[in-house]
């Protein structure tokens, strides 16, 4: 009995060691699944990564460009309001024109002088909305310069240095840097 009992502890033995390898067996065919999981996972992972920053850059290059439309927009909303501005005024410049030239030859007679004061006090109420505009005068003193002026003749002048400005024949007008019309001008030969 003691050669049974021992042979079913080593049959038992045996049975354990096989239930051991058998276990081990599955373990590491378990890890090497996991492993296998993990790898596919982690590929995944950084596929997943990679196609959200490729995103992100999109993102980012459609903001920056969609920022720069927006600031071509307004540019282009301003240079309109400046355009259409100066066109408007041009229309009005004509009449400043003729109230100057009005004040330029009042009438001697002290009969009219209501009449020349409210003549005056027009066009200095149409100089003041249009400087309220943003609206200069084109400076006429010193040299020619054909960026602002306009020369309608050359007269010799004794007095004068040649390109000189004599008279102003009609006054110039600009809004900022933008010449609205030039001041036309007679110069010194």
């Amino acid at each position: 009995m003691t050669k049974k009992k021992k042979i079913d502890e080593f049959s038992e033995e045996q049975n354990l060691e096989n239930d051991e390898s058998n276990e081990k067996a599955e373990v590491n065919h378990e890890d090497s699944e996991d492993q296998k999981s993990d790898e596919k996972d982690n590929k995944k992972y950084e596929q997943l990564l990679a196609q959200s920053q490729e995103y992100f850059e999109g993102w980012q290059r459609e903001r920056a460009d969609f920022q720069n439309y927006k600031k071509r927009i307004e540019r282009d909303q301003i240079s309109l309001k400046g355009y259409i501005t100066a066109e408007i005024i041009k229309k009005y410049l004509v009449i400043i024109d003729d109230l100057e030239l009005a004040l330029k030859n009042r009438p001697a007679s002290t009969d009219c002088e209501g009449w020349v004061d409210g003549i005056g006090l027009i066009y200095q109420k149409l100089i003041s909305i249009l400087e309220g505009e943003g609206v200069e005068l084109i400076p006429v003193e010193g040299e020619f310069d054909p960026n602002i002026h306009e020369a309608i003749s050359q007269i010799e002048h004794p007095e004068m240095e040649s390109g000189k400005i004599i008279e102003v024949m009609r006054q110039g007008y600009k809004i900022s840097e933008r010449v609205i019309r030039p001041a036309l001008v007679i110069i010194a030969r």
